[in-house]
C-alpha cells in the first residue's frame, strides 16, 4: 500500500499562520520653502542668467503715482492708448482709452508718474466680434460706461507732449474724443525710434516688452501705457541708448511732406520704389503719391521730382511742413 503524505503549497498560508497587518507608512513632512525677498529673487535670476542658458523676465510693476508738485522734472508727457470699434476714425468709435502722465527733462531724463486715467465707453452699436477677440472688451463690459472727459483733460491740457505707440492711428480718434488733444505736440514710439538699430526684433509692444526683460499680465490700455513707459526709459544696446531720448529728438525735428500730384502714370513704379505711398484722397489728403522726409533733404527731393518725374524744371509739387503739432493727422 502506497503511503500518502501531506503536501503544502509554499504560496498558501501555513497552518496556524496569521498575517499581522503592517503599520501604514508615516507621511513624510515636506519642509516649507521660505519665501524669497526681492534681493534674493534678483540674485537667483542673475545666477541663472550668468549660466548663459536662461533668460529671465521680470514682472513689470507700474511706477507709483506722485503729485505733480513733488516731481523735480519740469516737462510733462502723456502716454495714450486707445481701443476702438475699427480702423477708420471717420466712422469707428473709441471704446477704451488709457493715459499715463509722467515728467521729464529737456535732455530726455524720465522723471515720475504723476497721473493715470483709464476708462471704457459704450459705442453706438455692438462691438464687432473681431474687436472683442483682439481686445477682450465685450458689450457687457462697456454697457452704460462713459469716458470722463474732464478727468482725462486734467492730464492732457498741461502736457508738453503726447506719445502713442502708433500715433497715426491714435491721434485722430483722440481728437474726436476731446479737443484738448488737437493743439498738442505728438510723438510716435513706433515710427520715430530706430528699434532695429537698438537691437530689437520688431516694434510691436509685445516684442519690445519681452526684449526689455519684462512681462506684464494686464493688457488693458493703461497697462500698455505703463509697459511702454518702462521700455522707453530703459537704456539698451552697447551704447546704452535711452529710447525716450531718441523719441524726444525725433519729435522736435521738422519734416516735409511732398505730394507728387498729377505725376505721369508711367512714373508710379519709380515713385513707389523711392518710398512714395499712394493716397486715394479718402482721408482728406490730396489724391496723389506722397512721401515725408527730413527738411534738409527737401532740395534733393525737389530736384528728383523735377528731373526724373515731371521733367519740368519749374514744377512745384504741393509741400507741407510737418512739426509735432500737425504730424500724424
Amino acid at each position: 500500500m502506497k503511503n500518502s503524505s501531506a503536501q503544502f503549497d509554499l504560496f498558501d498560508e501555513a497552518p496556524g499562520y496569521r498575517e499581522v497587518p503592517r503599520p501604514a507608512p508615516r507621511p513624510v513632512r515636506k519642509q516649507a520653502t521660505p519665501p524669497l525677498d526681492a534681493r534674493d529673487e534678483e540674485e537667483v535670476a542673475q545666477r541663472l542668467e550668468a549660466t548663459g542658458r536662461f533668460q529671465v523676465l521680470r514682472k513689470l510693476v507700474p511706477r507709483p503715482v506722485i503729485p505733480r508738485s513733488e516731481s523735480a522734472h519740469p516737462r510733462l508727457a502723456v502716454l495714450v492708448d486707445t481701443e476702438t470699434t475699427g480702423l477708420q476714425h471717420a466712422k469707428d468709435e473709441v471704446i477704451e482709452i488709457g493715459a499715463v502722465a509722467f515728467t521729464y527733462d529737456d535732455d530726455g531724463t524720465v522723471g515720475d508718474v504723476v497721473g493715470v486715467y483709464g476708462g471704457l465707453r459704450q459705442p453706438s452699436s455692438p462691438i464687432p466680434p473681431e474687436i472683442t477677440r483682439l481686445t477682450g472688451i465685450t458689450d457687457e463690459m462697456v454697457e452704460g460706461q462713459e469716458i470722463d472727459i474732464d478727468a482725462l483733460d486734467v492730464l492732457i491740457k498741461p502736457a508738453d507732449l503726447i506719445i502713442a505707440h502708433n500715433a497715426g492711428f491714435d491721434r485722430p480718434f483722440c481728437e474726436k474724443l476731446s479737443p484738448s488733444f488737437i493743439p498738442k505736440a505728438w510723438a510716435c514710439s513706433v515710427s520715430e525710434i530706430r528699434w532695429a538699430d537698438l537691437g530689437f526684433e520688431g516694434n510691436k509692444l509685445g516684442y519690445l516688452v519681452g526684449q526689455s526683460g519684462l512681462f506684464h499680465e494686464g493688457h488693458r490700455a493703461t497697462d500698455d501705457c505703463h509697459a511702454l513707459l518702462e521700455v522707453l526709459s530703459r537704456p539698451v544696446g552697447d551704447e546704452m541708448i535711452v529710447p525716450f531720448v531718441e523719441l524726444l529728438r525725433s519729435s522736435t525735428r521738422s519734416r516735409v511732406r511732398i505730394f507728387a500730384e498729377n505725376s505721369p502714370f508711367d512714373m508710379k513704379d519709380h515713385l513707389k520704389a523711392r518710398g512714395y505711398r499712394w493716397s486715394d484722397g479718402s482721408d482728406g489728403r490730396p489724391k496723389a503719391w506722397w512721401t515725408e522726409i527730413d527738411e534738409e533733404r527737401y532740395d534733393d527731393e525737389l530736384r528728383y521730382l523735377r528731373t526724373e518725374i515731371y521733367r519740368w524744371e519749374d514744377a512745384e509739387p504741393l509741400t507741407l511742413h510737418i512739426t509735432a503739432e500737425n504730424r500724424f493727422r
